[in-house]
C-alpha cells in the first residue's frame, strides 16, 4: 500500500523560507512521477513542481519558477519542496502526489493515484 506523508509547514513572514518534505513508505520513489500541489482557502488544487522518474527532469508553475526547488531522495525515499521568497499568495495546503504509470500532464491532478494528507503552509505580510 502506498502511503504519503508531508511535513515541514508553518507560519512564515514575506520572504521567507520552508522546506516541505514528503515521505513515501510501500513502494520506493524510483520509477515514480512525483509533484507537489497546493490548494488556496476557497480556491481549487493547483500544481506547483514535478519531478520525473529519472529524477532529473523538473516542470514549476510559472508563480514559482526561480523561487521553489523539487528535488527528491531515493535513499530516504522522500520527496521535498524547497521554498524561497515566499509571499502571501503561496498560502495554502500543500499536497504530494506519485503515479507510476504517468500520461505526461504533469499539471493535471487527475494523473495521479497517490496523495498525501497536505501540510499547512501560511505566509504572512
Amino acid at each position: 500500500q502506498v502511503q504519503l506523508a508531508e511535513s515541514g509547514g508553518g507560519s512564515v513572514e514575506v520572504g521567507g523560507s520552508l522546506t516541505l518534505s514528503c515521505k513515501v513508505s510501500g513502494v520506493s520513489i524510483y520509477g515514480y512521477t512525483m509533484a507537489w500541489f497546493r490548494q488556496a482557502a476557497g480556491k481549487g488544487r493547483e500544481a506547483v513542481a514535478a519531478i520525473d522518474t529519472s529524477g532529473t527532469s523538473t516542470d514549476y508553475t510559472d508563480s514559482v519558477k526561480g523561487r521553489f526547488t523539487i528535488v527528491r531522495d531515493v535513499a530516504k525515499n522522500t520527496l521535498f519542496l524547497q521554498m524561497n521568497s515566499l509571499k502571501p499568495e503561496d498560502t495554502g495546503i500543500y499536497y504530494c502526489a506519485s503515479e507510476l504509470v504517468y500520461g505526461g500532464k504533469w499539471w493535471d491532478r487527475n494523473e495521479y493515484s497517490y496523495w498525501g494528507q497536505g501540510t499547512q503552509v501560511t505566509v504572512s505580510s
